[in-house]
């Protein structure tokens, strides 16, 4: 997939991840990750952007495990952008299924 489209749409594939509960970066790197190519690399730069804009809230927990871990927590303005954002894909994903499967259905 061309990286300028995949890189559009991560910023949806985050802010879907936290809408379901507070993670931290490199849990939601594997979560994407589960579906979707994506590296490290890509994920941070969004979280560090959307949290600038104000779209989460972020907080510290220690682990036994190693370092302290960054959690990212949505906040009501990252929904209302979620939920913009969510509509404009759908109405962009069902165009693009309309020029892309044309014909198909006069079979």
């Amino acid at each position: 997939m061309d990286t300028q489209i995949k890189k559009g749409l991560l910023d949806l594939c985050v802010l879907s991840f936290l809408m379901d509960k507070d993670m931290y970066g490199y849990e939601i790197v594997q979560s994407i990750s589960k579906s979707i190519e994506v590296s490290e690399g890509t994920i941070y730069p969004i979280l560090r952007r959307l949290s600038k804009e104000g779209f989460f809230e972020t907080y510290i927990v220690e682990s036994n495990e190693g370092p302290a871990r960054k959690y990212y927590r949505i906040t009501a303005s990252g929904m209302r952008y979620y939920n913009n954002q969510l509509e404009a894909w759908e109405k962009l994903k069902n165009g693009m299924d309309k020029i892309l499967k044309r014909g198909e259905n006069d079979e």
